[in-house]
């Protein structure tokens, strides 16, 4: 894995324009993604996490504004290029996995069809006979049985994890630099599920592929990524590896998270601790910290101020003022006991 970022996206702020006022979806967020590395978003529903990554690929519904800040992909800033450039970089340069594969494949279509069209769009030189062959090795990489038969199949011919392994070897179709993949996993059971995040990890290691990874599930983060990203309401709440966002979490959400993850070793009469409350109206969002009318450490300052980013060490930020050098350190505070 390079260090050397392929995106970088700096202070993005996208809303909605809605009939009940502007919803700040993403208020603020900055990160980048290297060369080679599985990223993880994590957080739960209403974070901002699929917006962002909607904001990357200029897929946005209408009503939705970008209003400020950069997305850099290989040098190039795609708030700024054009739709008919955007359309070439998409599926070709950054290809995208979506939770649901029944709404992303035309139910009218062959599969093969389909995945031919992707690779067809962007090279249209290309010989048909050449590109079906290029399919079936695609199929066969992410083991569909049978591609010559399953190339002539109809979506609805499909159980829902072969349709979402259609929807990688779509996404891989023109071996693009980065790939986003959003909750690809969730409506599939567990087995499935882990055959699946094998397989992006041996594409993203035979293509040298970058991967966001966006779930609302930490246990799935720590089978597959490098680092994660952690947001709720809008904004980065911490920046981490996977071993230290999980042996040190930085952040009172990054805990309610960790605990609510299900242990085969936990004792059965141990109940799960959901976070209690729900996250911020995003019509009025708080003017300080988001997570604190639900964080149990929360001071006075946590709901008048939004703290800034403080480093914890190499890779990781939080945006806490308990981690703050003059914090007490008493009971209530779980960082400095």
């Amino acid at each position: 894995m390079s260090m050397e970022p392929i995106l970088k996206i700096e202070n993005l702020k996208t809303s909605f324009m809605t009939s009940n006022g502007e919803v700040q979806a993403v208020r603020g967020v900055s990160l980048a993604v290297n060369k080679g590395e599985i990223l993880g978003i994590v957080g739960e529903s209403g974070s901002g996490k699929s917006v962002t990554s909607m904001s990357i690929l200029r897929l946005l519904a209408d009503t939705a504004v970008i209003k400020e800040g950069s997305i850099e992909f290989e040098g190039k800033n795609l708030i700024g290029v054009s739709k008919k450039e955007m359309r070439g970089i998409r599926g070709e340069k950054i290809s995208m996995i979506f939770q649901d594969p029944m709404s992303s494949l035309n139910p009218l279509i062959p599969v093969g069809t389909q995945v031919a069209e992707m690779i067809l769009e962007h090279h249209p030189e290309r010989k048909k006979e050449d590109v079906k062959k290029e399919v079936l090795e695609l199929f066969s990489r992410v083991r569909i049985p049978e591609p010559e038969k399953r190339y002539k199949c109809f979506p609805h011919e499909f159980s829902g994890g072969m349709r979402q392994r259609v929807m990688i070897a779509m996404a891989l179709a023109n071996k693009p630099e980065l790939l986003i993949a959003d909750e690809p996993t969730t409506a599939l059971d567990v087995t499935i599920q882990d055959q699946i995040l094998h397989q992006l990890r041996e594409l993203e290691k035979e293509y040298g592929t970058s991967i966001i990874f966006i779930t609302h599930d930490l246990g799935v983060v720590a089978e597959l990524c490098d680092r994660v990203i952690v947001m709720y309401g809008g904004l980065v709440m911490e920046e981490a590896s996977i071993d230290d966002v999980f042996e040190k979490p930085g952040h009172p959400y990054t805990m309610g998270l960790l605990e609510s993850i299900p242990d085969i070793k936990q004792d059965k009469s141990v109940r799960l601790m959901p976070i209690p409350g729900s996250p911020p109206d995003m019509t009025n969002p708080p003017v300080g910290c988001p997570f604190a009318p639900r964080c149990p450490y929360a001071r006075k300052i946590c709901a008048q101020e939004l703290p800034e980013f403080i480093e914890l060490g190499e890779g990781h930020r939080t945006r806490c003022f308990l981690q703050y050098p003059d914090a007490p350190a008493d009971e209530h505070n779980p960082f400095r006991r």
